[in-house]
């Protein structure tokens, strides 16, 4: 028989964790970034540039104790001196991510550590721009893809789970794309690897809520980051800086919603269910409008048309 006691604290878990995903309520009753960080244990994967070094700059000025996990030795000991610059705690965990075992064996040398993981944001990812096409004799493209994407966070997740369970108390970002909500042409074994990711936090997320534990997904929008400098259309596209991707990353700490979107994310996934057939019309036409990238280094080069310049207006953010 259930105790009474335990049954009444998982249902105060369960209305503080309603609460915060309520759109109005969950900003004003949502701490501040410092009082969601401080003294918490924060694993940041790809932290060594881009988006997971603005995001674990912003939480280590914040007070949180930074865990730093990438391949780069070195990239990530210039965070960790940067974070200490400003009497912040950091910690070097190097890992590769491709590497199942080595996930292991990061992920138990975390928790032999510092003993526990907070906060975990699976931020490291790999990115593909290729029409499929162009791929039909790439598959693995689409497995190294699914490796760093969906098969190396999932793992870490199951290696860091556990210890949240038990603690009854955990929080677990994965950064995916607004690609997934606009069903971007050219990147299939990218917005794939994510879909995956997706589904997979959308079916364990209502087995942890009631210890606690949350999830949040943020469709990430076009940003400026040495991962797209090979597209070089991408130049001319309305996009984020990595500071401003990491305000995303720390709203989703402080409100621990079950998704973080932009607004043409949102109507892209909405025009989808209403009428998905309508919304692979435009898509198409993006997908015509915009060159295939690097074979195509001529029209890359060439001043965008009008047609080019109102359509990057009007959807920012989404990587065509």
């Amino acid at each position: 028989m259930a105790n009474p006691v335990d049954l009444a604290a998982q249902g105060v878990r369960t209305l503080r964790a309603f609460s915060h995903r309520i759109p109005i309520g969950g900003g004003a009753l949502a701490p501040s970034l410092e009082d969601a960080v401080t003294g918490r244990n924060v694993l940041i994967t790809g932290a060594s540039s881009g988006i997971g070094k603005a995001a674990a700059l912003q939480i280590g000025n914040a007070g949180g104790t930074v865990l730093l996990v990438a391949r780069r030795q070195d990239q990530l000991e210039q965070v960790r001196e940067e974070i200490e610059a400003k009497d912040g705690i950091a910690y070097v965990h190097r890992c590769d991510l491709n590497d199942l075992d080595d996930i292991d064996r990061m992920a138990a040398e975390v928790l032999e550590q510092h003993e526990a993981v907070d906060i975990l944001v699976n931020n490291a990812g790999k990115s593909i721009r290729r029409s499929i096409d162009r791929a039909y004799d790439r598959f693995h493209d689409f497995q190294r893809t699914m490796q760093l994407n969906y098969f190396a966070p999932v793992k870490l997740i199951l290696d860091l789970l556990p210890k949240m369970r038990e603690q009854q108390s955990g929080h677990i970002i994965n950064i995916s794309t607004i690609g997934l909500q606009m069903n971007t042409p050219r990147f299939s074994a990218y917005v794939a690897s994510k879909a995956a990711l997706d589904a997979f936090a959308r079916s364990v997320g209502p087995e942890v809520i009631g210890d606690g534990v949350h999830i949040t997904t943020v469709y990430m929008p076009l940003v400026r980051t040495p991962m797209i400098a090979p597209t070089k259309i991408y130049d001319r596209f309305p996009t984020l800086s990595p500071d401003e991707a990491a305000d995303l990353i720390t709203e989703a700490i402080r409100k621990r919603p079950k998704r973080i979107a932009t607004p043409i994310g949102s109507i892209g996934q909405l025009s989808y269910a209403i009428a998905p057939g309508a919304q692979d019309l435009v898509v198409n036409r993006a997908y015509q409008l915009f060159p295939e990238g690097e074979s195509d280094t001529t029209k890359e080069t060439e001043e965008p048309t009008p047609e080019q310049r109102a359509f990057a207006r009007a959807t920012p953010g989404v990587h065509w």
